[in-house]
């Protein structure tokens, strides 16, 4: 029997050493420089779209600006490119949203009624929902002369829209001023972009839907109907005016040429008559026999035809025609007359 040695470990199952895989220095630096390169070609290109323009900044500080195409930089985040469209028109919506846009565009719910509540100069309220269309025309300016331009520049938009409905009165906001309303919006809006600069410029405003606010809709939709009757009544009116005067108008001056024409016809066959009387009386002087027996014939070719009946005898003759007894006949009509 052994002496056991009280400080020497105890006897049991014994841990197996664990060896781990040596790694080759040569494939970590390999691994190492591929990554590199691919950091570095990632970081060192991109690309500009045919509609954008690229600001490119070193440190934070604007260097140059890069047409659309494949352009270098320098990698690792020592220059940064921000892309601007440029040749994109953008737009603003003003009193709603667009969900999705197609042929039936959908809208949000949400309603956006600080936006679209105006008060228009004869103290009414009015629901304006408007659109605002616009380019990028200055991109340094666009994105760094104006801190959060895209808010600032629908704080313009909302700006001017209240001041030109606020010198409008609601018929005109609602009916015929529409289309002066946007193009003063338009106008007084690109002068307001130009003067904070922006970069921006104002194709079109369009006021997309006007109308009173729901709790005096009925009431304004009575007083339009009543009006549009008025109007439908003047215009009516009108019509029958336009018929009926020029009418009589025509009947007037018809008979006004009409007796024109036969005053003109009386005087001249009165002229006529006594131009052929003076003729007559000068042929008379000259012969007063033959003007006369031609006279008494003219004027027998005229009345003999209109007789019906027509007997002509010599007053000296008797006895010619006994039958006929003419001279009771004759007798008769002296009597009877």
């Amino acid at each position: 029997m052994t002496d056991r040695n009280p400080f020497d470990e105890p006897e049991g199952p014994q841990i197996p050493e664990i060896k781990l895989p040596r790694f080759d220095g040569g494939k970590l630096r390999l691994i190492g420089g591929v990554a590199l390169v691919l950091v570095l070609v990632l970081t060192s290109f991109y690309t500009i779209d045919p509609e954008e323009t690229g600001l490119v900044l070193q440190f934070g500080k604007y260097v140059r600006s890069s047409p659309p195409g494949l352009h270098f930089k320098i990698p690792f985040g020592v220059e940064q490119v921000l892309k601007v469209p440029i040749q994109r028109q953008l737009k603003a919506e003003f009193g709603f949203r667009t969900v999705r846009a197609g042929v039936k565009s959908q809208y949000s719910t949400k309603p956006y009624a600080e936006e679209a509540n105006m008060l228009t100069g004869d103290l009414n309220a009015a629901m304006v929902e408007w659109v605002v269309q616009y380019r990028i025309v200055d991109p340094y300016k666009y994105l760094f002369q104006v801190r959060n331009v895209d808010k600032t520049f629908r704080d313009m938009s909302e700006a001017v829209m209240r001041r030109v409905i606020g010198d409008r009165t609601v018929n005109e906001v609602l009916t015929i001023g529409r289309a002066e309303v946007a193009l003063q919006v338009q106008t007084g809006l690109q002068e307001l972009a130009n003067k904070y600069e922006t970069g921006i410029s104002v194709d079109q405003v369009v006021l997309q839907d006007v109308n009173p606010p729901d709790p005096v809709k009925p009431s304004f939709n009575a007083v339009n109907e009543a009006q549009q009757e008025k109007e439908k009544l003047i215009n009516q009116a009108q019509s029958e005016y336009n018929r009926e005067i020029p009418k009589a108008k025509g009947a007037a001056l018809q008979t006004v040429n009409e007796a024109e024409g036969y005053a003109l016809d009386r005087v001249n066959r009165a002229q006529g008559d006594a131009t052929l009387f003076d003729a007559l009386y000068g042929a008379y002087r000259k012969a007063p026999e033959v003007t006369r027996n031609r006279m008494y014939l003219e004027t027998m070719t005229r009345v003999l035809p209109r007789v019906q009946g027509k007997v002509i005898v010599d007053n000296e003759l008797k006895g010619l025609l006994p039958l006929l007894n003419l001279n009771q006949m004759q007798s008769a009509d002296k009597g009877g007359k």
